[in-house]
């Protein structure tokens, strides 16, 4: 059974995002250097390497889906089907790498996320929505890459959401430190 995971780059201080998010700077200000552990090498390839094979499909916020159509090229996995969860509902939309994107409120894109994703898991893309599926109960795991990077403000994962995390496996240490929690 696939489980909902957010898999998130997040700042020393608590960022998901630099600030001045735009379509300029997707990742806001600064924010592009959340993800450059996923260009090293030794442990931070091998957790890419499993981020990146246990992907059966996304639940993706709107604004996400706003700011990373062009960026990405299509999904953001090519193929791999990707849920937008939206007020503003239309018709799928095929990705120019083959990934096609549904638009649909929060539960029917979860339930469709997890019939799409089979065996693998369903990964969770954008703070606003990690936050409303953290509310809802419908958030299984975290997947933490605590990155070496102090922004001084941006956008917060869960911001105004409580909930409580459990520690599952060891932390994983390269550039970036990995680690996994079950939401409990």
């Amino acid at each position: 059974m696939s489980k909902v995971v957010l898999d998130v780059s997040m700042s020393l201080d608590g960022f998901t995002a630099g600030p001045n998010v735009r379509a300029e700077e997707p990742m806001g200000d600064g924010g592009e250097r959340l993800h450059e552990w996923m260009a090293g090498g030794g442990p931070d390839a091998r957790v890419f390497e499993e981020v990146n094979a246990m992907v059966g499909a996304t639940v993706i916020g709107r604004r996400t889906f706003d700011l990373g159509l062009r960026p990405w090229g299509g999904t953001p996995w090519p193929g791999v089907p990707s849920f937008v969860v939206t007020h503003r509902t239309r018709e799928d939309l095929l990705g120019d790498n083959g990934g096609t994107f549904a638009f649909d409120g929060l539960e029917a894109a979860v339930r469709r996320a997890k019939d799409a994703a089979g065996d693998k898991d369903v990964l969770v893309m954008g703070a606003d929505v990690a936050g409303q599926l953290l509310a809802a109960g419908l958030l299984d795991e975290v997947f933490l890459h605590l990155a070496p990077v102090v922004l001084g403000q941006g956008t917060s994962v869960f911001a105004g959401h409580v909930g409580e995390l459990v520690p599952q496996g060891e932390a994983v240490a390269g550039v970036a430190t990995h680690r996994r929690y079950r939401v409990r």
